[in-house]
Formats: C-alpha cells, structure tokens, sequence
C-alpha cells in the first residue's frame, strides 16, 4: 500500500505537494530517501531552506513529535541542515525569484 507523504507524523498537505514538486510521491519514497535526500530534493526543487520543516520532517520520520529536538540533538541537526543549505541552495536564485514574485511572473507553487 502506498502512503501520502502527509502520513508521516508532523507533514501535513503543503510539505506533501512540495515533495510532490521535487519529485517525491509517496511516504514510502521519502523514508527510502532519508530525510537529508529528501530534503535536498527539496532544496533543489527550489524551496526556500527553513531550518524548523528539516527537523520536523526528521522527527516524524522518526515517529516523534516535532518539538522532541532539543539540546545537542538540535544543534546537530542544524549542522546538517546549514550543510544541506549550503550544498543545494543558491541565495541569488531566491532574490531573483522575489523580484519576478513581485511582480507577478514567479514561479507558481
């Protein structure tokens, strides 16, 4: 049986049409992935880095609530994130892409 990516614990719709976008259809996909693939197909995909939906989507894929990241876990995970940021995320996209938002010929989500 496939799954939504929405039944994984903390995704809800908006995170499982943004995996949608970058690729990713099933729950069963993303937990094959991991959440650093996953997230880096994000990335690429051309969303914007956010480091609370990376240690989100790591909780649930963890079976645990969102807000259970604390301490020295969290401080890893936010390395792994800047890593993952830094390696598939282009900041001179993300400023053109307002500018075109602005007016009104950005890319729809």
């Amino acid at each position: 049986m496939v799954r939504p990516v929405s039944s994984i614990r903390n995704l809800g719709p908006a995170t499982e049409a943004a995996f949608a976008r970058a690729g990713v259809h099933s729950a069963e996909e993303l937990i094959a992935l991991g959440p650093d693939e996953g997230y880096r197909r994000l990335l690429l995909a051309g969303e914007r880095p956010h480091f609370i939906g990376y240690y989100v989507m790591v909780m649930g894929l963890q079976g645990r609530p969102w807000n259970d990241c604390k301490g020295a876990e969290k401080a890893a995970l936010r390395a792994r994130f800047d890593a993952l940021k830094a390696e598939s995320w282009d900041d001179r996209s993300a400023g053109l892409e307002a500018a075109l938002d602005a007016i009104g010929v950005g890319r729809r989500r």
